[in-house]
């Protein structure tokens, strides 16, 4: 790598924040520079309260940072890019939900997600280089829909094949690929170091 300072990795959890047997979590313990965004005390379904979130964690981190998101924490980063003003190295984001689509039982409603904030989807592209590393068999998105954002936030697409939503409904707790999709981001904005140039 052109930088001498290893980014801090933040990791991005979903709607469900921080779960044990969840591969994030389990990603985190084997990290040694490391933020997790904390759970919300309030307003748990606002999609502006997320993004003031990990906008707060990324302001407390001096240096370089790779994010690390999945499920409704790729929704959060691609809001927070939108609004971002601070330099970020690249992103990993894993199966990204389908918002605009009805979500399973037990999920937010197209209403719900609507009103606090998560809809319509940013489809411009992102301001870092990134994946998106979708599955063919997500009950929270087609394929098609995440290969989509893919294309429009200028992410390189990775098909994951059948891993349901990579969490551990799906059998996942510890994902081993989610070390070397980090090293393949880190490989791929190799040349970005810390002078990253953020827009938006």
């Amino acid at each position: 790598m052109s930088s001498t300072i290893e980014p801090t990795v933040v990791i991005v959890p979903g709607l469900r924040d921080h779960v044990d047997d969840h591969w994030q979590t389990m990603l985190a313990d084997r990290l040694d520079r490391v933020q997790t965004v904390p759970p919300l005390e309030h307003d748990k379904l606002s999609r502006e309260a997320r993004v003031a979130a990990l906008d707060a964690v990324l302001g407390k981190i001096a240096g370089p940072v790779v994010l690390v998101a999945h499920s409704a924490g790729v929704m959060t980063t691609v809001h927070w890019a939108q609004q971002a003003t601070r330099p970020v190295r690249g992103a990993l984001l894993a199966t990204p939900p389908d918002f605009e689509a009805p979500l399973p039982q037990g999920y937010p409603s197209i209403e719900e997600l609507h009103s606090h904030g998560w809809t319509p989807t940013p489809w411009q592209r992102l301001p870092f280089p990134s994946i998106v590393a979708a599955s063919t068999t997500d009950p929270l998105a087609a394929f098609r829909r995440a290969a989509a954002m893919a294309e429009a936030w200028g992410s390189r697409l990775i098909d994951l094949g059948d891993v349901g939503h990579l969490n551990p409904a799906s059998g996942y707790g510890y994902w081993p690929r989610a070390q070397e999709l980090l090293r393949e981001l880190l490989d791929m904005t190799a040349q970005v170091g810390t002078g990253a140039e953020v827009t938006g």
